[in-house]
């Protein structure tokens, strides 16, 4: 499937170049997103990592990115042009840099290609529940900026990111921009398929240098498909994927990572509602499981204003000697979001976030027992150009 893969990218490619074109302008583009919270926070933890820690009080949480999208448009129709997505805030290291950078290729009739540190095709074509512009954002690791609940804040959860039990966005292993290959094909009815192969699923927007297909993970393969359509002011968003990996670490008792998951959305008179499921398998590469499925409503009023309420749940499960070690993670999230003109919008939200971990001392999460939960009311301006 994977020389299958490359094949078919290599033709496509190929017929893209075969045509002749004459020299045209490019358009310069840029534009991002500007998101900025204030919230008050309360929080009560018995994690030992948190013991004495007083995390009440007011907070400022900003979530921002620069793009830059430059294309062409030749005379044969095709559309050349690059993404490259630059993090506004400084990285935990003390050094901002790029997220995300590919290069496209597209037309109206051979779809779209896409070369570079991208996520996959299943990621960016998943569904979950409905959310209204403006709030913390529950189905992400982003609550985290308010309340203490990721590993690296010496919180509760095993693993925070790109991962089932936290997110309806995942990838294999929580894999993140590595130098992939994929292809979107043209909408058939609103019918959409894409493909993506990635070497491996180490290193975030960083060359590989090699990679040796008999040691760790490689040949990260994954496939999502995505139907879109209206029946008599009735509107359908329905998306699955399926991803996976080779394990050649040779570790014994270990298999090939999956992930996989699958969404509706259904609106109709202004309302929206929607969720979706996933799971993680990690085949014993990481000392856990996970899964998750999220559910939530949405209304847009006459007018300026939108209203909804969603929620995520997901679970972690331990493998190996820790079988019984399970960690959980629930939020529950009310937003109320204003347009105030082009791109710019104002929300008010209150938000309730929990996560807990049931297990023996030295487990595989290693907090016995643990509990940390917060609650947020909140208010942000977010600025998309």
């Amino acid at each position: 499937m994977k020389k299958q893969l490359l094949s078919t990218s290599a033709i496509a490619l190929g017929v893209a170049m075969a045509a002749p074109a004459s020299a045209q302008e490019w358009n310069l583009d840029w534009g991002g997103y500007y998101n900025s919270h204030v919230g008050y926070v309360t929080v009560d933890s018995n994690t030992a990592a948190q013991a004495g820690a007083d995390f009440d009080g007011v907070d400022v949480f900003t979530n921002a990115e620069i793009h830059f999208t430059p294309s062409v448009t030749l005379d044969n129709g095709l559309t050349f042009g690059i993404n490259v997505q630059y993090e506004a805030l400084n990285a935990g290291g003390g050094a901002d840099g790029i997220d995300e950078l590919y290069l496209s290729i597209s037309g109206d009739t051979l779809g779209r290609i896409d070369l570079g540190a991208e996520n996959s095709a299943g990621y960016k074509m998943s569904i979950g529940a409905p959310q209204v512009s403006g709030g913390i954002g529950i189905n992400s690791p982003s609550v985290s900026g308010f309340v203490p609940i990721s590993t690296g804040a010496g919180g509760n959860l095993p693993f925070a990111f790109r991962d089932s039990g936290i997110s309806s966005y995942a990838e294999v292993l929580g894999n993140n921009d590595v130098q992939r290959i994929t292809y979107y094909t043209p909408s058939f009815n609103g019918l959409t398929l894409g493909v993506s192969y990635a070497a491996n699923a180490a290193g975030n927007a960083v060359n590989n240098f090699g990679v040796n297909r008999n040691a760790g993970v490689t040949d990260v393969f994954d496939i999502g498909l995505a139907y879109s359509q209206s029946f008599n002011g009735v509107d359908v968003d329905f998306a699955a994927r399926w991803g996976t990996a080779e394990n050649n670490t040779g570790i014994v008792g270990t298999s090939d990572p999956e992930v996989w998951n699958i969404g509706l959305n259904v609106g109709f008179n202004g309302f929206v509602i929607g969720g979706g499921y996933g799971e993680n398998d990690n085949g014993g590469l990481r000392a856990w499981d996970s899964e998750g499925w999220s559910l939530g409503v949405t209304y847009d009023i006459a007018g300026p204003w939108s209203v909804g309420f969603d929620t995520y749940q997901g679970e972690y499960s331990g493998i190996g000697a820790a079988s019984g070690d399970t960690a959980e993670y629930e939020a529950y999230q009310l937003v109320g979001s204003r347009s105030l003109g082009a791109g710019v919008t104002w929300a008010v939200y209150a938000a309730y976030v929990e996560g807990s971990v049931n297990a023996d001392v030295g487990g595989t999460f290693g907090n016995a027992n643990t509990e940390v939960e917060g609650t947020v009311i909140g208010t942000s301006i977010n600025l998309s150009f």
